[in-house]
């Protein structure tokens, strides 16, 4: 059985000779225990420091090791599905470069599949220890919020650190769209899922990319992929003002006509108007997201470049790698 370990990696030079002393030494436990080989796939994404060099350098010692470069930075989500186009494996599983992701759960990953039943073994964080209050605050929101409004499942912690079956693998590679969020797209498919629980691990070294706003554009893009609610919230604010401007009309009109009453001044116009046209571009901003999103699909563009392989660069170099 051949296990292929996907691992994204953007500006990870400090954490990377960690995660390969560890990855190592965990797949010596599993081959003597379980008979599994592996296989490391690398996905560089347009890293701008040493990453690549040690990456090369990795594949040369190790024949285990691929590695895939991108021709620039194309974002996490297409770096998780190059490897899983990639991948050779019975089963794949995603982690981190930077040992956030435990290597020792791979076991347990692998059984859940192997020996329960599962489709997908997916690690989920019961503590936040070490995040921001604010970023744990919003992220716990966004999960109310997302679970409301998509017929998705999403796991209030979970992470992309999972292990699939080859079915699984499948399903998610027929996804081909452009615009991807892997935590709505793992609920999509369905399959049967087991969830383990662990706490959550800091960074071995380097500092992480995600900043606040960061993962606030992402959630914000996870919410219009999975789930259609923000345009009938904006439907739903012009019929209330239609139905409100019609209900003031009528309270013109009869206090104007009864009782005499002038009709409210400038203050009220203003007011009004500034409440109006504030609502009418938050709707046509909400449409413009879904339009956006729309015109990014129907270009068809490749949702990755590749620039460099392991395979490509020992063809040129004549020399020959084992395959699996």
């Amino acid at each position: 059985m051949l296990l292929s370990i996907i691992t994204p990696c953007y500006n990870e030079e400090e954490a990377l000779p960690y995660f390969l002393k560890a990855i190592r030494m965990e797949s010596e436990k599993l081959l003597m225990e379980l008979g599994l080989e592996i296989e490391i796939i690398f996905v560089d994404d347009g890293s701008r420091d040493r990453t690549m060099e040690l990456l090369r350098a990795a594949a040369k010692e190790d024949r285990r090791v691929r590695y895939i470069s991108f021709s620039r930075n194309f974002g996490k989500e297409s770096a998780m599905y190059a490897g899983m186009e990639a991948a050779l494996g019975e089963c794949a599983v995603i982690m981190d470069a930077d040992l956030q992701h435990p290597p020792v759960m791979l076991e347990e990953m692998y059984r859940a599949i192997t020996e329960e039943g599962y489709d997908i073994a997916a690690a989920r964080r019961v503590s936040r220890k070490g995040e921001p209050p604010v970023r744990s605050l919003f992220a716990r929101l966004f999960y109310k919020l997302i679970n409301k409004i998509s017929k998705a499942e999403f796991v209030d912690g979970a992470s992309d650190f999972r292990m699939l079956s080859r079915p699984a693998v499948d399903a998610l590679l027929r996804l081909g769209e452009y615009n991807r969020f892997s935590k709505g797209i793992f609920g999509w498919i369905g399959f049967k899922t087991k969830w383990i629980p662990y706490e959550n691990v800091e960074r071995v070294a380097g500092e992480t990319t995600w900043s606040f706003w960061k993962l606030l554009l992402y959630s914000l893009d996870g919410i219009i992929a999975f789930s259609t609610a923000p345009l009938a919230i904006a439907s739903l604010m012009g019929l209330l003002f239609c139905l409100g401007a019609f209900v003031y009309f009528l309270y013109i009109v009869i206090t104007t006509f009864l009782y005499g009453s002038p009709t409210s001044g400038f203050p009220t116009l203003v007011c009004l108007l500034l409440i109006v046209g504030g609502s009418i571009q938050l709707s046509l901003g909400i449409i413009g997201q879904y339009l956006a999103k729309a015109y990014l699909e129907t270009k068809r563009r490749p949702i990755y470049i590749v620039r460099e392989t392991e395979r490509a660069v020992a063809r040129t170099e004549g020399t020959v790698l084992c395959e699996k």
